[in-house]
Formats: structure tokens, sequence, C-alpha cells
């Protein structure tokens, strides 16, 4: 079984102290049996949670295959590709310029 990575593990037990605290507030349990309920319960949301929560490694290595893939069709990657070179307009040109091309 894999060890959790650092967010699942905090998202568990933010999950698990919000929760209880929830519960208890909400609930006004006062007796010993109904605040273990509660904890329970909270914890098995925390443990949904934190097992819920993408870890690191199975995305990068989507974003290997995802690279791969654009590898093997022969298509150029994202970053590869040249930058557009931008269109010269004729209202940019300033108007000194304009008359260079007449005779004098």
């Amino acid at each position: 079984m894999p060890r959790p990575n650092p967010a699942q593990l905090v998202y568990g037990s933010a999950t698990v102290m919000c929760s209880t605290l929830a519960m208890l507030l909400i609930s006004g349990a006062r007796s010993g049996p109904w605040i273990a309920l509660i904890a329970f319960a909270a914890l098995v949301l925390g443990l949904l949670v934190a097992l819920t929560v993408p870890s690191a490694r199975s995305t990068r290595a989507g974003r290997r295959a995802v690279g791969s893939v654009i590898a093997a069709a022969g298509s150029p990657r994202p970053e590869a590709q040249p930058a557009p070179v931008p269109a010269q307009h004729a209202a940019s040109a300033p108007a000194a310029t304009a008359g260079l091309g007449a005779r004098h």
C-alpha cells in the first residue's frame, strides 16, 4: 500500500477536525457514546477524503503519458512551436516616414 502524500494527510486531518467540531456543535451531544459516535463518523469521513485526493505521482504519470502521445503523433509540442510574427499595419508607421517614396 503506498504512503499518503502530505496533501492527503492535510486534507484528511482538516476534514476530521472540522467535521467533528461541526457535528458536536450541531448535535449538542453531551454523553460519551454520542461523542464517540460523532468522532468515529468524522474519522471515517476524513479517511474517505484523504483517499480520494489525487496523489502527485498519478498526475505526473498522466502528464508523461500525454507528452508521449503528442510525441508519438508527430506533432510538435506547444512550447516547440514558433512564436507568431506580428502583422505590420500601414497605420502604425510614423508620419515622418510616410513620404519616403515620393520624389522631391
